[in-house]
């Protein structure tokens, strides 16, 4: 961080509360409780094995679409600015308002037609279509809202006590209003003076004439600036991102003063979010910058779920492995989670920024940025590398001032060959190192030591802190050393200025050196290598560039300059011995290829591209949720399921029914903790023992689990349990089942295969740490979820390929991958086919027509066919015919065909399989009895209201979504209110097994 002292600072309205950590209150504060400051990943649908949600397929930390898009702000300035207005400089354009979301005609109420119909809507338009006519919908409001730090001007109080506001010439000012087209743009930050001691008149002068110029302020208590500012922002988060330790606490007052600093972030934020939702009016575009409010998106979203809000790093994002040694790593990455789109310099940030929300947060990395695998919630992640406004640094040098500065820099130069270094006097710019380098080169080259000069210009910052007090000390006395052994009464070889330079000044020294030096030790994109390339049009013999490849400019120059390893003290004198020596024309061809990339990807073109990219992704999004589901109310289900006779509710259970306690962070994640957390929710427990005394209302679990896993979670309740995918049904008893007891809804299910299979799957889990393998009777599951995220992919992906080209080649074996596991079952088998013959079954063990279906679950996308098997509306054998069966075979020749196979003593094996083919062409309201060998329809009528709803994530053909498990207990507690004044069970039959 550079830039003056903050000595000034406001004051925080008392609006926003303590909270404690990660905490916060509303604006106004409805009371004393605290609320949540961000909201919290589920926890439920994590746990769910064989109920995952199935992803497209395995994806690497960094399977980032990253576009290369346009450039960035304008000139870097050199006046003592922060170091994020050398890359806050361009915007004003393409403000896209999103498609308005179609309100849903899901009712809870009405026959099954229409609330299975009314469920789904697809849309024939094509993607390209509907991005069109979002981006023509008329917008409810034309303004962008640019959301920084510090507001781009400085205030200065007059002696007549007003104010004179003189606006900033650099980055984002510069790229905000050279964009094309009519954008309202609305400033807000803070303004750089305090308001403390200020009279209250004083301060609404200030703010009137703010605003009045497009300007929000946002004042901060001086005490609250402080820890914010200094402490947590430049302290903590700046070094950090840019590769520098944290500092190791020696005692608890360091550890409470760290804290502290946290706590001023996150109230800073807060504060920073009252002002912009003052100030935000529907269909505004709100732009956050840099890494001063990266709490921002969430708490904005908090209260304004509709707000189009994208976030930039103008600094670099580091490794996930350096980024995890932050403590308050989780709530920063969730509070940029909640934005539309965040946007960095180069690939290798946004890489590093995935890999950090994978690891960390357990996120998966997607081809357009990262998806909550839970929630199915995404965020787009993609690449702006900013540029300057090169028209500008033409312009200026053409006048008459400059032209006079250059002629008295030539001359004073003589026929020496000048280098020059531009840099903040910062840790990370690696001044020591280019004069290390310097030093190394005069020394091996003796020739040179009168004919060439390097011109350093070190901006000072923060001359307060006493790293930065050291650093100057250490450039200072290298350059004492250097100018000592190499100078003479004539001349010395290093000109070092510890000041800043006027604009016109700084395009003179561009033009007039021969080399430039960049060798930061890191930096975001460092813009001084944009302002030299441009000065150097106009030369005959242009410049060249030596640059760090530590820098985010050397993936947009490299190809014109030269790169080095600024740590390789050799590696830098040889570059410097091979510029001063390189040929006229490979100087002219390097300068070409960069200029024509700093002419096309100006700071204007980077803001409109960022704009852009928001609007369209807020229309993809807006496509994205079309047909996601409504929440579900507990409410108007109640009335539904008091409205009914006879009811069937079937629940999930992993991620369904279990408990949703506090979720550990996915890093310290424990394997035992997560597998004694299993558990049955206590207050769905509860609420299904009270549902369970209505005679009115039968209970079914289901699940892939084991069968007696599953009697052992729900022993002595009188519910119906499915296990293993529907294969194994138990009816209610009061006693420990016995073997006899489940019935086997689906016969002679082959599982030969999982000879072959098993030792695959055991062979990876060997391989792959903290991964498991759970054999069950018909299916085979592979989980990873523990397991590294990467390595886990990977690992995935090589099991896939080595079961498909080997072991299951030939084998009747679906072979189905999860969200973080691989599971193996008898082909053709889901929740959906089970389903429908376990509803056959049960109707027919009542006696009674069901019309009430309620079916809730966090289930594989291939198993949500259990969610539409009762959506079938064709009359008995309707659409049977050649394009149903395949074949122009009649339906009574089936029949025929099906019933002299029985009659003529075929195998079972063989009748088994003709079964199974002939199924599979039928339709679902069509059954085949083995029995009487021949097609009937289901004795029982479909339920005349019947309601489906996913739990955990929300993209999904179910017709309603509850967020997790917590919210699943609500519900059944709602609907068992009114079954606790219902009239008592009978006693059970002696079919039931009651002893």
């Amino acid at each position: 961080p550079a830039g003056p002292a903050q000595e000034q600072l406001g004051h925080a309205p008392a609006a926003v509360g303590p909270g404690g950590r990660g905490r916060g209150r509303r604006w106004p504060p409805p009371g004393p409780e605290p609320r949540a400051l961000l909201p919290r990943r589920p926890a439920a649908a994590a746990e769910a094995d064989e109920e995952d949600e199935q992803l497209p397929g395995p994806a690497g930390p960094g399977a980032v679409h990253l576009a290369q898009l346009g450039g960035g702000p304008a000139a870097a300035r050199h006046d003592g600015a922060e170091p994020e207005a050398e890359s806050l400089t361009s915007l004003q354009h393409l403000s896209a308002t999103p498609m308005q979301r179609t309100p849903s005609d899901k009712s809870l109420f009405g026959s099954h037609n229409s609330l299975a119909l009314s469920a789904r809507s697809n849309s024939s338009d094509t993607r390209e279509g509907l991005l069109a006519a979002g981006r023509a919908a008329a917008p409810r409001s034309n303004r962008l809202l640019v959301v920084a730090n510090r507001l781009p001007l400085s205030v200065r109080q007059t002696e007549g006590g007003g104010w004179e506001l003189q606006r900033s010439s650099g980055g984002l000012v510069s790229a905000l209003m050279g964009m094309s087209g009519a954008l309202e743009q609305r400033w807000i930050g803070w303004p750089g003076i305090s308001a403390e001691g200020m009279g209250e008149g004083t301060q609404q002068d200030l703010e009137a004439k703010l605003h009045h110029e497009g300007y929000v302020p946002v004042f901060l208590r001086q005490n609250l600036l402080d820890l914010f500012y200094n402490g947590f922002c430049n302290s903590v988060l700046w070094p950090l991102f840019h590769y520098i330790p944290l500092k190791q606490d020696t005692e608890l007052g360091d550890k409470d003063l760290g804290q502290e600093q946290w706590e001023a972030y996150r109230l800073a934020n807060e504060e920073f979010a009252r002002v912009v939702l003052q100030e935000y009016m529907p269909g505004d575009v709100v732009w956050c910058h840099d890494y001063h409010l990266m709490l921002l998106p969430a708490i904005l979203k908090q209260h304004e779920p509709g707000m189009r809000i994208g976030w930039f790093l103008h600094t670099p994002f580091p490794s996930s492995e350096i980024y995890r040694a932050l403590p308050e790593r989780e709530e920063i990455l969730e509070g940029l989670l909640e934005a539309d789109l965040v946007g960095f310099h180069t690939y290798d940030y946004a890489r590093h920024f995935v890999s950090a929300c994978s690891r960390i947060l357990g996120m998966e990395g997607t081809t357009g940025g990262v998806e909550n695998p839970q929630t199915g919630n995404s965020l787009r992640v993609a690449v702006f590398p900013i540029g300057i406004d090169p028209g500008r640094f033409t312009a200026a040098l053409k006048t008459a001032e400059v032209q006079e500065r250059m002629r008295q820099l030539r001359q004073h130069f003589g026929n020496r060959r000048v280098m020059l270094g531009v840099d903040r006097l910062d840790m990370v710019k690696g001044i020591p190192q280019k004069l290390l380098a310097f030093e190394k080169f005069l020394n091996d080259n003796p020739e040179w030591r009168d004919q060439v000069l390097l011109v350093q210009l070190a901006v000072p910052t923060r001359k307060t802190v006493p790293e930065y007090q050291k650093l100057t000390s250490v450039v200072h006395e290298i350059v004492g050393r250097i100018n000592g052994r190499f100078g003479s009464l004539t001349g010395v070889p290093i000109h070092h200025l510890d000041q800043s330079m006027q604009f016109h000044e700084l395009v003179a020294l561009y033009a007039c050196t021969d080399v430039c030096i960049v060798s930061s030790l890191r930096d975001g994109m460092n813009l001084v290598s944009y302002e030299y390339v441009t000065c150097q049009e106009e030369k005959e013999v242009p410049g060249l560039l030596i640059l760090s490849e530590f820098a985010g400019a050397a993936q947009s120059l490299g190809a014109g300059a030269i790169l080095v390893n600024p740590w390789n003290v050799n590696d830098m004198a040889t570059a410097i011995k091979r510029g001063l020596h390189m040929s006229e024309e490979e100087r002219r061809e390097r300068h070409k290829q960069n200029f024509s990339h700093i002419h096309m990807h100006t700071s204007q073109a980077w803001a409109e591209t960022f704009l852009s990219e928001l609007a369209d992704t807020q229309i993809e999004a807006e496509l994205r949720h079309r047909n996601i589901p409504p929440f579900l109310s507990g409410e108007a289900l109640r009335d539904v399921y008091d409205g009914s006779r006879r009811r069937l509710v079937v629940l999930g259970y992993n991620a369904t029914l279990t408990s949703t306690e506090e979720e550990l962070p996915q890093h310290v994640r424990q394997f035992d903790q997560q597998k004694r957390s299993s558990t049955v929710h206590p207050e769905s427990l509860a609420s299904l023992e009270q549902l369970s005394k209505d005679p009115r209302t039968t209970i079914v679990i289901f699940s892939g689990s084991k069968r007696y896993s599953l009697e052992k979670k729900f022993k002595g309740l009188r519910v119906w349990l499915a296990a293993e995918n529907g294969i194994y049904l138990r009816p209610p008893l009061a006693r420990k089942s016995k073997e006899k007891d489940w019935v086997h809804m689906q016969e002679e299910v082959q599982t030969d295969w999982k000879d072959s299979v098993q030792p695959v799957f055991e062979y990876f889990a060997e391989r792959t740490p903290r991964s498991t393998v759970e054999i069950r009777e018909t299916c085979l599951v592979w989980n990873y979820k523990y397991a590294d995220p990467d390595f886990g992919r990977l690992q995935a992906r090589d099991m896939l390929q080595h079961l498909w080209t080997g072991p299951i080649s030939n084998a009747q074996v679906d072979i189905i991958q999860g969200a973080r596991s691989v599971e193996a079952r008898p082909v053709g088998l889901t929740k959906g086919k089970m389903m429908e013959r376990i509803f056959n079954h049960i109707s027919d063990r009542e006696g009674e027509d069901i019309d009430f279906f309620f079916c809730a679950g966090h289930f594989l996308k291939r198993d949500e066919d259990i969610f539409t098997f009762l959506e079938e509306e064709e009359e008995p054998y309707a659409g049977l015919g050649p394009s149903t069966l395949g074949s122009r075979q009649s339906l009574s020749e089936l029949t025929s065909t099906l019933s002299n196979a029985s009659l003529l003593g075929s195998s079972p094996s063989s009748e088994s399989l003709m079964t199974s083919q002939l199924e599979a062409k039928l339709p679902r309201n069509v059954s085949v009895k083995r029995d009487l060998g021949q097609l009937t329809q289901p004795r029982k009528e479909k339920p005349r209201n019947f309601i489906t709803c996913t739990v955990g994530r929300k993209r999904s053909i179910a017709m309603f979504h509850l967020p997790n498990s917590d919210a699943v207990a609500e519900v059944l507690a709602s609907l068992s209110r009114k079954a606790s004044a219902a009239a008592p069970a009978p006693a059970p039959t002696p079919a039931q097994g009651v002893e």
